[in-house]
């Protein structure tokens, strides 16, 4: 195994346990409430990003993207 396989393969690695560890984290979709009185435009609804629910979404959006990345180069490697 050559050393740029060897470090892409580390790298995809710690994408997919970051990847599971950050979809682990997060809670069920609370987007349900809405059905039953809930407001949809509610503080905590523009400002999603900030909180940790939007951090974690983040995280996992960018491990998500990072590990299909990885995955695309490792084929032709």
């Amino acid at each position: 195994m050559s050393g740029i396989k060897l470090v892409m393969t580390i790298l995809m690695m710690v994408s997919a346990v970051s990847l599971i560890i950050s979809v682990l984290l997060q809670k069920g979709d609370t987007e349900q409430s809405v059905f039953f009185g809930g407001a949809t435009n509610s503080y905590l609804g523009k400002n999603k990003e900030k909180t940790k629910e939007g951090k974690l979404a983040t995280a996992t959006k960018i491990s998500a993207g990072v590990f299909i990345l990885l995955s695309i180069v490792m084929l032709f490697l």
